[in-house]
């Protein structure tokens, strides 16, 4: 599907349709919570079903809100015409901002979340560009990495994510106006990605934060051996070998990587790579695997740029060493679950 028919869909149907649920969700509220009440007691979990539906409603909600913001946005800018001026890019980060710090917030006291992180603090980066590089491994990761980065770190991220993500009511919007880049399944017939991706790495100022996903993909053992098979079958043996000893990841895929790091020659890397939000990628696997009442971890690692080689091979060793890394940093680090409810 072309991207042009994306948006369109995007905004003249999915969008819609999204206020409409909200509204119909808390008109029949009194009457979801009654049923959910009931599931409650058969369900494995501490009232896993009422705690889902409020967070549910909570995400609708405020899809809702930040959908009519945006379109007063897009009024109050001539129509559009100015959207993408520096005034209006900033407001839509704070709008961002705001959506993502509210939803976390709250899902993180229903759910009974405990995130803990290691690594640099908030002010180990002042005035200075980021190249993100993150591990992929579902939806989760991706609000949870933009929360971070703006929440945090006081970041405007301009991101490279996968198609699927436009699809998401408020967050398609978003995006749309804000620096990004969507990649579609097989990688977009008729556009150099790789060029794309190096043009919004470009011109980083000091509160940037260029943030890519090197894997590509979700992690799945599908996935992952046909990446294994993929570099062996290109007669690079030793990489082929090095994705083999991953349990827990993708083999990296360097070329946006490259791109990024000669966009943006200034720019040290931020490694990212966090448990517990593996596989949301879809309402059953949110129904089955959203973690509750559990102590998450996520991991950031600062390269100062001096230590990154400038030699395009080595760099690609680079990318594998540090990988693998991260692959053992998870291994290490499996989400745990939080002490009993008393009473």
């Amino acid at each position: 599907m072309s991207p042009a028919l994306t948006w369109s869909l995007q905004r003249l149907v999915v969008a819609p349709l999204a206020i409409v649920l909200t509204v119909w969700l808390w008109a029949t509220l009194p009457l979801t919570l009654i049923v959910a009440g009931v599931m409650s007691a058969f369900v494995p979990g501490w009232l896993r079903p009422l705690r889902l539906l409020w967070v549910a409603v909570l995400h609708l909600t405020l899809e809702t809100l930040v959908l009519l913001a945006a379109f007063g946005l897009w009024i109050a800018s001539g129509f559009g015409a100015l959207l993408h001026r520096p005034w209006f890019e900033r407001v839509h980060y704070r709008l961002m901002r705001w959506y993502l710090v509210v939803f976390f917030r709250e899902a993180r006291r229903v759910l009974r979340l405990k995130i803990e992180t290691v690594g640099p603090t908030p002010d180990a980066f002042p005035g200075q560009p980021l190249l993100v590089l993150c591990r992929h491994a579902g939806v989760g990761d991706s609000f949870s990495i933009m929360y971070a980065l703006m929440h945090w770190y006081h970041r405007e991220p301009r991101i490279v994510l996968k198609a699927m993500l436009a699809w998401d009511p408020a967050l398609g919007v978003m995006l749309s106006r804000l620096p990004s880049t969507f990649i579609a399944k097989g990688r977009g017939r008729g556009r150099d990605l790789v060029a794309e991706i190096g043009v919004l790495a470009s011109g980083l100022d000091e509160n940037d934060a260029f943030v890519i996903f090197p894997e590509g993909g979700n992690f799945t053992p599908r996935r992952r051996r046909r990446a294994i098979d993929r570099l062996r079958g290109s007669g690079r043996e030793v990489m082929a070998q090095q994705a083999e000893a991953m349990a827990h990841v993708l083999a990296p895929q360097p070329g946006g990587v490259l791109a990024a790091l000669d966009a943006a020659p200034s720019a040290d890397v931020l490694l990212v790579a966090h448990t517990g939000l593996d596989h949301l990628d879809s309402v059953g696997s949110i129904w089955r695997e959203l973690p509750m009442d559990k102590r998450l971890l996520m991991g950031w690692w600062r390269v100062p740029r001096a230590e990154i080689p400038l030699d395009r091979t080595a760099r690609i060793e680079w990318l594998f060493d540090r990988w693998g890394r991260i692959d053992a940093w998870i291994a290490e680090n499996q989400p745990q679950d939080l002490a009993p409810r008393r009473g």
